[in-house]
């Protein structure tokens, strides 16, 4: 009776987890309404001449030589990302031996959050770019390329790292780096970044060696919480449902 008894309980509460995570995975990464932030912050980008000098770093097992080109401040929503650890990158672990770029942000900023457009649009992320998708023009026509960017992000100190990895869609973001070239000079990999907002297509994501990362303001907290508590009581009762269900049979034999 005592192991049939918890094998119903774990079914239960696996049911019930699975139920919550499935509805709250689709709420977790909606974005908030115009009034969650606070538009007169998010402004263009920063971007002003350094005096940095070119230096190296290591990250994994690599040693990268970056060359600093200007000092960067982004304020931004975070809209899409994607990370490079992920398991359907190919490229900058396996390929370019490339750990320093641990991830790349997709933001907006400007007007693309102050008239409410990114509400009504669809945002992803692959390897390399940030993909913005509308259902009409007359949405296009309120939304600005020049206020949107793909960020890949390079980062050999762990507090950045965490405050980054724990960014997620909807979130209000801070960043202060530098715009930077890098490269491998083991396996001849580098990459450059753009300078401008306006320009498009191949080359024009900005390249930033982190010296700080902030969430100004978390997204869907609650939701997050009960996603991430329900996640784990998933897993942890189907776990114990399968114990049950083998040892109810010996038990009861006895």
């Amino acid at each position: 009776m005592m192991t049939g008894g918890l094998q119903q309980i774990f079914k239960w509460i696996f049911l019930v987890g699975l139920a919550v995570t499935a509805v709250t995975y689709f709420q977790k990464d909606r974005l908030p309404e115009i009034d969650f932030y606070e538009t007169q912050s998010l402004s263009d980008p920063r971007q002003t001449k350094t005096h940095k000098r070119p230096f190296e770093t290591s990250a994994g097992d690599q040693t990268y030589h970056v060359e600093p080109l200007f000092d960067y401040e982004l304020h931004g929503v975070v809209v899409s990302y994607h990370d490079a650890d992920s398991f359907t990158d190919i490229t900058h672990h396996r390929r370019w031996q490339d750990f320093l770029n641990i991830r790349d942000l997709c933001v907006v900023w400007g007007e693309n959050v102050s008239n409410g457009v990114y509400r009504e649009m669809d945002f992803s992320n692959d390897s390399w770019t940030c993909w913005a998708y509308w259902d009409n023009a007359e949405i296009g026509s309120r939304f600005s390329m020049s206020q949107l960017s793909n960020n890949h992000l390079l980062t050999d100190d762990e507090e950045v790292k965490r405050s980054l990895m724990s960014a997620q869609v909807g979130d209000h973001i801070r960043l202060i780096g530098v715009l930077a070239s890098y490269a491998n000079p083991g396996n001849g990999f580098r990459r450059g970044t753009s300078t401008v907002r306006t320009d498009m297509g191949n080359g024009a994501c900005e390249t930033i060696y982190l010296h700080d990362f902030e969430i100004v303001n978390q997204a869907n907290g609650t939701i997050r919480r009960i996603y991430a508590i329900a996640k784990w009581l998933t897993l942890v009762s189907l776990l114990g449902f399968i114990v049950m269900f083998f040892i109810s049979p010996v038990r009861q034999a006895r």
